[in-house]
């Protein structure tokens, strides 16, 4: 039997469906919003994973080409390997629902949502996010804390929008995702153009009650089904002998630990924290299960210990205070073949951020539902094992190395000059050299520094920051520049980058159930003291783009010649263009609007290129003086071709300051000669001189 439930969000009809297909999936949600459907499903294993002690979910985006209509490129012809889109848009069905599982859940999961239809106009992403939800909550056997819901918001004429189309949002200051439930916010990811703290908390309430609509549209579904998600409390007995190996392990070696917690470095601390476990292990007497279960109970015990030092001491993992950031040092300069490089280090953090600068022809072609495209700005985050002290497999970039690049792209894209100003496709790669927290951000500061080393002009230095949160009888306590060990024992990422005007992106993630406006205007507030810090001490080192490019970046030319000139460049079979590369060696874009980029190192090669090119494209100008080849000779007159497929007539009487009698004395095909224009009649016919270049010259009697 089909269920249905509708109602109108952001001025379009948004209806969740189920029941007609995947039925033998626990749950399915079929999400329509104008002509883009998804359909999403949820299944659980029936039994528990044998030894896990974590929540083992997968969440996976898939774009089918058919629901735009569209056969897959390449030689297969058939979906291939996730896109990153596809890859981003899993992690936001997946960062919001995760918060929202039992503590003691560990049955396998896997969320699943297929583009069926996309209309061109509604991003089936958002769609996916609320989909996740309701396939779990209408999944009778697992036991999901929903319902959630996710949307957009975009900005139009000066006011908010939900679920903006891409038309909207291709003129908007803001782009933001932003997940909750009907009391609290448990997602935030979007970027925006210099956006202050208040803009981006007001689009935040704005979306929190589309959100609320859309969740009441699934608690509706759940009545229309009978579904009453009330589950009892997993009681996991290994939990419950967990919890009394805890208190063996505190009674053993609570003040160990605590001396393990404010060691400032993150290696010596990681090899104190090891010998104390290992001692600790050893001094209990412990039974074949409690050996099983030491592991997670030690840890336990340490986040336990981390959080009360925060909450009664405000004492940090390393010493500091809650609102202190680590020390910072920038370079720039550092590589002297690359285009911009940067290295930032702050704490044990540290990324190696490289510019290159190339032409048009090196943008990155995109191939998406909503159309092919073209991107000129591009961010690449590696994080190699090394950079943790660790040995592992060298693979291709996983879901967080692009997560984590596409943040830091979106939080530079807004400081980016636009093509006209500096017509460059740029690249840049951050290699994360050292990691103990926040890389994505260091990212974001190396990346800025690179630019400005490069000579980018970019409108203004960029900076990113992560907070922390440990929340306590409903209390948040705010810490700025977390480390790894505070990110992974606290209960919130908030990753804030901007520059001194406002916010171009942020990300926000959660362990707990969700935070409430309050928490969130303090961490707002909070992060942008932390940003102005970070940005005065980078711009001790540079404040502004270098005035040159680096010698080995291409210096481009850009020359505009007529539409109806791009063939001339061209030339047959791409004649003309191929020689111009070939005596220049310089790269040669030409644009569908006529704009001619000339890529080259060396000045004299773009100068040479240029000429070749208003060779190629120029009008013959009255008075101009050209070199040309003789094409036929005439008893009357030679025809000189003066631009290619220009012909003039150099008249006998115009060839010598004397009286020629013959002319093909004087003058043959295919000799080079060089003429000065004396006129173009009305109809463009051509007329030439040679003997008025000659010298001597009776300037009364020339011309």
């Amino acid at each position: 039997m089909k269920y249905s439930v509708s109602k109108e969000i952001g001025g379009r009809m948004f209806t969740i469906e189920t029941g007609q297909m995947a039925r033998q999936a626990d749950g399915a949600a079929l999400i329509r919003f104008g002509d883009t459907v998804v359909l999403t499903t949820a299944v659980a294993n029936k039994e528990p994973m044998k030894g896990a002690d974590f929540l083992p979910l997968t969440v996976n985006y898939i774009e089918k080409s058919y629901a735009a209509g569209k056969i897959p490129g390449g030689f297969f012809k058939r979906e291939g390997r996730p896109r990153d889109k596809e890859t981003l848009t899993s992690r936001l069905g997946d960062r919001p629902i995760r918060p929202l599982f039992p503590k003691n859940y560990h049955y396998e999961t896997q969320v699943i949502s297929m583009v069926l239809s996309a209309d061109q106009e509604n991003d089936p992403d958002i769609l996916a996010i609320t989909g996740s939800s309701a396939a779990l909550c209408l999944a009778a056997n697992i036991p999901f804390m929903g319902p959630i819901a996710g949307v957009r918001v975009g900005e139009t004429d000066g006011q908010l929008v939900i679920n903006p189309t891409y038309d909207q949002l291709e003129n908007s200051p803001l782009n933001i995702v932003i997940a909750g439930t009907a009391d609290a916010i448990v997602m935030v990811e979007g970027f925006g153009d210099e956006i202050s703290e208040e803009k981006f908390l007001e689009a935040i309430l704005f979306a929190h009650q589309a959100i609320k609509e859309i969740v009441q549209l699934q608690n509706e579904l759940m009545g229309q089904m009978g579904i009453n998600k009330v589950f009892p409390e997993i009681v996991d007995e290994k939990a419950v002998k967990t919890e009394a190996l805890k208190q063996k392990v505190a009674e053993a070696a609570i003040a160990d630990i605590q001396s393990t917690l404010v060691i400032p470095a993150k290696l010596e601390r990681e090899t104190r924290a090891k010998e104390v476990f290992q001692q600790t292990y050893a001094k209990l007497e412990l039974d074949d299960e409690e050996k099983e279960l030491f592991d997670h109970a030690y840890h336990a015990v340490e986040k336990e210990e981390l959080r009360k030092q925060i909450i009664y001491k405000g004492i940090r993992a390393d010493g500091r205070g809650m609102k202190d950031i680590r020390k910072i040092k920038c370079d720039i300069g550092l590589l002297p073949r690359t285009h911009g490089s940067a290295l930032f280090t702050r704490g044990e953090t540290q990324a190696l951020a490289i510019t290159t600068l190339g032409t048009s022809s090196d943008e990155q072609r995109m191939d998406d539902l909503e159309g092919e495209s073209t991107k000129r700005f591009m961010l690449h985050y590696n994080f190699p094992p090394f950079s943790v002290g660790e040995v592992s497999p060298l693979r291709s970039p996983g879901r967080r190395e692009i997560g984590h690049g596409m943040l830091a792209e979106r939080a530079l894209k807004a400081v980016i000059p636009d093509n006209e100003e500096f017509p460059y496709t740029i690249r840049i790669v951050s290699d994360i050299l050292e990691s103990n927290g926040s890389s994505s951000m260091a990212t974001v500061c190396g990346g800025s520094l690179s630019l400005m080393d490069a000579g980018v002009p970019i409108k203004s230095a960029v900076a990113g920051i992560a907070m922390g949160l440990i929340m306590e009888n409903d209390k948040p306590y705010i810490i700025t520049d977390i480390l790894g060990l505070e990110d992974h024992l606290g209960d919130m990422d908030f990753k804030v980058a901007g520059t001194t005007k406002g916010i171009t992106a942020i990300q926000l993630d959660v362990k707990i159930k969700g935070i409430n406006e309050d928490a969130i205007r303090q961490i707002l507030a909070q992060a942008r003291e932390g940003r102005m810090t970070i940005l005065e001490i980078m711009a001790d080192t540079i404040n502004d783009a270098r005035k040159d490019l680096a010698p080995y970046a291409p210096k481009i030319t850009v020359i505009q010649i007529r539409v109806e000139k791009i063939r001339d460049i061209i030339g047959p079979g791409g004649k003309n263009i191929k020689y111009i590369i070939e005596q220049t060696k310089a790269k040669i874009d030409v644009e569908d609007d006529g704009r001619v980029l000339i890529a080259a190192i060396d000045a004299a090669a773009a100068q040479k290129a240029l000429e070749l090119i208003k060779y190629f494209t120029g009008d013959v100008e009255i008075g101009g003086i050209y070199t040309g080849k003789v094409k036929k000779v005439l008893d009357f007159g030679a025809f000189v071709e003066v631009l290619p497929g220009t012909d003039g007539l150099l008249h006998i009487s115009e060839i010598a300051n004397y009286r020629v009698k013959n002319i093909y004395d004087v003058i043959r095909e295919g000799d080079e000669v060089t003429v000065k224009v004396l006129d173009v009649d009305s109809q463009g016919k051509i007329r030439l001189s040679k003997k008025v270049l000659e010298q001597p010259q009776n300037p009364e009697t020339a011309a």
